[in-house]
């Protein structure tokens, strides 16, 4: 498919910024050959650049919309390559994570393992009795931290067993993120409260399992 749609002679000289951007949103996902013919480029220019993007590294702190981005593609990356996509030390990459409990996607980790299926711990009594407990009133990131479980994994269980959050809890969750979306600061992500609004309210966005509910009612 993509040699029939990107047909023509490979592009020569520098490389823009846009085709990097693409680069990056093609690494781990499309094989370097593949990838070269979706950005006409020569293959052996592409892995070239991949190979340079493992030595760039970035001390700054995590922008908004570099964590919005990571979240994203979190699951679908290696450790490895999103230290290229993000130009970060895999340390970097990994206490991300886990301050976000983010897990790798089931299917992507079969894929890795050779289509394997890979077995997950099951919800123990314990576990749910906590989660009936914690949801209505806590936020999701703070949840997924004290079951050692992924954000998305809490969400899905929760509506499964159709738990609700409380009306405080949505009110809460509601002035935050206003408060959050109006901040000046567009950089840096607040390490404390109110980005932990965001955090349960992106993990939202990404997989909306949950019906909206109507403060009113």
């Amino acid at each position: 498919m993509a040699e029939s749609i990107c047909r023509g002679e490979p592009r020569q000289g520098p490389w823009a910024a846009s085709e990097v951007q693409d680069l990056k949103r093609y690494l781990g996902v499309s094989t370097p050959e593949v990838i070269a013919r979706l950005l006409g480029r020569p293959e052996d220019e592409v892995r070239a650049r991949i190979q340079e993007l493992g030595t760039v590294r970035t001390e700054t702190h995590w922008g908004r919309d570099e964590i919005v981005e990571f979240k994203r593609v979190f699951g679908t990356r290696t450790n490895e390559d999103l230290t290229r996509i993000f130009g970060r030390p895999l340390a970097d990459i990994e206490a991300l994570a886990a301050e976000h409990a983010l897990a790798k996607d089931k299917a992507f980790l079969r894929r890795l393992a050779g289509d394997v299926a890979t077995r997950m711990p099951r919800w123990s009594t314990e576990e749910l009795e906590q989660l009936k407990e914690l949801y209505p009133t806590n936020a999701n990131l703070d949840i997924a931290r004290e079951l050692g479980r992924s954000v998305k994994s809490v969400v899905s269980k929760a509506h499964n067993m159709g738990l609700r959050k409380d009306l405080d809890r949505l009110r809460e969750m509601g002035r935050q993120n206003v408060s959050h979306r109006y901040q000046r600061d567009d950089d840096v992500i607040p390490s404390v409260p109110p980005g932990r609004a965001m955090d349960e309210l992106d993990s939202v966005e990404l997989d909306p399992v949950e019906p909206p509910q109507v403060l009113g009612e």
